[in-house]
């Protein structure tokens, strides 16, 4: 019997799988393949009363935390990777209007780990006399059975749904990812449904040519979108590079809730697709950004 097709569109996805109060673990190649066009769309249905998770989102949770979308927040970093902070997300820490859970970049990394071995926490040392005990509640010190030595205990997280974008994906779910993977495997197996988003859907036979360059197996994934440029302004390994200037112009587009709304209507609520989204970027823009040198990878040989 053969597999059925996960193929949908973008906007499907995200109202079948991340409904308001969902968990949804997003940005976890850190500063890579962030999958924007996701976040975008979840603006454009107002999911309400989110929890957003990941290690580096950048301003893609900014932007979901200016939109109303988001109760709370569990992540290591929240702002703007080119200029620092990230506006609508300290005017709302500020203002008490959202609930925020600090993180290290490790202690996150962990309590995914610990979400996909189906283990309640995992022991760690880090964090030991930082002050991460006392905003996060789902980190404890504990002492080592064997040894005695005081450890960290990580709880585990189990998200909802991950959202993660990808270079390629055969319409089943089994999708090829390369370049700073970060935590994406950890977040897959963590979560409960997977998005995927990809720059392209090939068959499943360039899939099956390099099986280890699959990120979490098809029958896992709940549902993929064919989304070119889906993660811009952030990079894609092989496809195009950051935006820098992207990164800039939103730290101006978003200083006051005014400005940013504006900013809103004109990059999401008036966006309907890939094609629209890549005509208000422009094609002198998209080739800036396109890639000036390739660097191939060594071909590997699973020969029998």
């Amino acid at each position: 019997m053969a597999p059925a097709s996960k193929l949908m569109s973008l906007s499907e996805a995200i109202k079948r799988y991340v409904p308001d109060g969902a968990e949804a673990v997003m940005g976890t190649s850190l500063e890579t393949m962030i999958p924007f066009a996701a976040g975008h769309e979840i603006i454009r249905q107002r999911k309400k009363n989110l929890t957003l998770i990941g290690p580096i989102s950048d301003i893609l949770f900014d932007r979901l935390i200016g939109a109303g979308c988001v109760r709370k927040t569990r992540a290591a970093w929240i702002g703007n990777v080119i200029t620092g902070s990230s506006y609508n997300f300290r005017r709302a820490a500020e203002e008490g209007t959202l609930e925020t859970e600090d993180h290290s970049n490790l202690t996150i990394s962990m309590a995914l780990k610990a979400g996909a071995m189906g283990v309640p926490f995992m022991p760690a040392l880090t964090a030991l006399g930082s002050d991460l005990y006392k905003t996060n509640q789902s980190i404890k010190e504990t002492t080592c059975p064997f040894t005695g030595i005081l450890l960290t205990a990580v709880s585990a997280i189990n998200p909802d749904v991950a959202v993660i974008h990808v270079q390629r994906s055969d319409e089943y779910g089994n999708a090829h990812m390369w370049g700073n993977l970060g935590v994406t495997r950890e977040a897959c197996l963590a979560s409960r449904h997977i998005i995927i988003t990809a720059e392209e859907i090939v068959s499943p036979d360039v899939i099956e040519s390099d099986p280890n360059r699959v990120i979490t197996p098809g029958f896992r994934v709940n549902a993929v979108a064919h989304v070119p440029w889906g993660a811009h302004p952030s990079p894609v390994p092989g496809y195009y590079n950051r935006d820098h200037d992207a990164f800039i112009e939103y730290r101006n587009d978003s200083r006051t809730p005014e400005i940013f709304e504006k900013w809103l209507r004109f990059w999401v609520d008036n966006v309907k697709s890939s094609d629209d989204y890549l005509g208000l970027l422009g094609k002198e823009r998209i080739s800036k950004l396109g890639l000036k040198k390739h660097m191939m990878s060594e071909p590997v040989d699973y020969g029998y």
